[in-house]
């Protein structure tokens, strides 16, 4: 029809009627090209679309995409990472292939598969597009493909005879062997998703009652084979309530772990993911002996809080020299300990004329007992704190400011390096000077780095918080708008904002 029309067009009635067919049939082209189910690939990354998705799903056995935004920074930080995975899991020739959707352009997939968020990450298997799993790994290359291959296979490997069970316990540092007298029970079952999540382990499974025998169990059990403290681990399934696949992953994080570990590089993210509520910190220098032997005594106390307490020793002169801020500390502090409650950053300060085991045992107990009160910092006030519009608030002076009973009292709560901080800061100080003469609002800030507060726990930056005038220790905490204008309505009606008209 088009090629008629074309054709027919100068007969028909002059230069317009030309045009009009040349539109026509450059939008039927272009529809021609969008309704193809053509796949076409960018760094061996399968470009999907509407039109080419269910081709997409049939052709590969299991297929993960990832839902981008092009605005979105995450995504494109993520972009060589996703193409470096795909060509691995190409290059040995996995079933599992990678795709991605704009789903900016592509709404109706953005809406059928509910994407919310970018970049979010689905694993569709063998076709079925109602159930796809979102992704759990980490978001770099050997994640993705650790991730992908542990679905694509058995995530544990059966051990059948001795000889294997004992190649495979030796040939790492850790693995996990879990003892299950059916396979297809419920509790293998749960035992090969715990399997298929913790890629970064090595799982095996074992169903011969003779392999049972020779490493003494009698009943179902999940093992952890270590080459670092204790040989041997076991976890035995509880016949009634069966596998919790929950507190078997909580179990294994912890144990897998060394009962004392060093602050790297490479274990900084093992220890900040271990979701152990404390933190025993040993902070010392390396290269003096004396120093050193004192992580005898620290190891021995660590065996009683497996799995309550993370025993960490830190090098002043080496990695750990970056954190010794947050803990208002200088390499010239160690040798030094210190226990942190994880939930709210509260820091506990042992006396250091005694490192015996015994001794921090019995302060570790003290902590968790509550009965030693936290080591907060501060700064010292400075000479013209109160001299300047904005009042600079420190860790000594912030009762007597914040709740002092004739004034409202607005606080800013920042940290040097927060661009959200420093994007605020000139409101802040106009904010200030607009009321630096009222005698009864006070417009202040305190830096988080170096200050901390025993019953105010900030979570984010800035944060702002309201102390009213009066009695009864009140704080409200500032959720709106963060320009002067808002700021002074707020103040202006007593800490609350007016409700505007509709």
């Amino acid at each position: 029809l088009v090629l008629s029309l074309a054709w027919l067009g100068p007969a028909l009635g002059g230069e317009d009627k030309d045009e009009e067919v040349t539109e026509e049939e450059e939008k039927e082209k272009k529809e021609d090209e969008v309704l193809s189910d053509e796949i076409k690939e960018e760094d061996n990354v399968l470009v999907l679309h509407e039109h080419n998705f269910a081709r997409a799903l049939r052709e590969h056995q299991l297929l993960l995409v990832e839902f981008y935004a092009p605005w979105c920074g995450h995504c494109q930080q993520l972009a060589p990472a996703f193409a470096q995975a795909a060509t691995e899991l190409r290059n040995e020739s996995s079933p599992a292939r990678l795709g991605k959707v704009d789903a900016t352009a592509q709404t109706a997939l953005a809406t059928e598969f509910g994407i919310t968020s970018y970049p979010t990450l689905k694993l569709f298997r063998d076709g079925n597009r109602t159930h796809p799993l979102a992704y759990t790994g980490r978001m770099d290359s050997r994640g993705i493909v650790r991730w992908v291959q542990r679905r694509a296979g058995p995530s544990a490997t059966l051990l059948q005879d001795t000889d294997t069970i004992s190649a495979f316990i030796n040939s790492q540092d850790l693995v996990v062997i879990g003892f299950f007298k059916d396979l297809r029970g419920e509790a293998a079952q749960a035992f090969f998703e715990v399997a298929a999540e913790m890629v970064d382990m090595t799982f095996g499974v074992a169903e011969a009652a003779e392999l049972f025998q020779v490493y003494g169990l009698s009943a179902d059990t999940v093992c952890l084979f270590k080459k670092f403290d204790e040989r041997q681990t076991n976890f035995p399934v509880d016949p009634e309530r069966g596998l919790d696949t929950a507190e078997l992953t909580r179990l294994l994080r912890i144990h897998s772990l060394p009962l004392v570990m060093e602050f790297t590089n490479e274990t900084s993210n093992q220890i900040f993911s271990a979701k152990i509520p404390h933190h025993m910190l040993l902070f010392l220098n390396k290269s003096s002996p004396e120093q050193l032997s004192l992580r005898d005594g620290f190891s021995a106390a660590a065996g009683g809080f497996r799995g309550e307490v993370l025993f960490v020793v830190v090098d002043v002169t080496g990695h750990g020299a970056d954190v010794l801020p947050f803990f208002g500390m200088t390499a010239a502090n160690a040798p030094t300990l210190r226990l942190v409650k994880m939930e709210n950053n509260r820091k506990y300060q042992m006396q250091q004329d005694n490192f015996s085991d015994s001794a921090i045992r019995a302060f570790i107990q003290a902590v968790l007992d509550g009965k030693v009160k936290p080591h907060l910092l501060s700064a010292e006030p400075p000479e013209d704190w109160d001299t300047r519009p904005v009042k600079v608030l420190v860790g000594k002076t912030f009762e007597q400011v914040a709740f002092d009973e004739t004034k409202n009292v607005f606080v800013k709560f920042y940290v040097p390096w927060c661009p959200h901080c420093q994007a605020m800061a000139a409101a802040w100080e106009e904010l200030a000077e607009r009321y630096k003469d009222r005698e009864d609002i006070v417009i202040a800030e305190m830096d988080c780095t170096a200050n901390e507060l025993e019953n105010i726990t900030i979570h984010g930056y800035p944060t702002l918080h309201y102390f009213p005038a009066g009695p009864g220790r009140k704080m409200v905490e500032y959720k709106s708008t963060r320009d002067v204008e808002t700021f002074s309505k707020f103040l202006e009606n007593g800490g609350t904002l007016p409700e505007e008209p509709p």
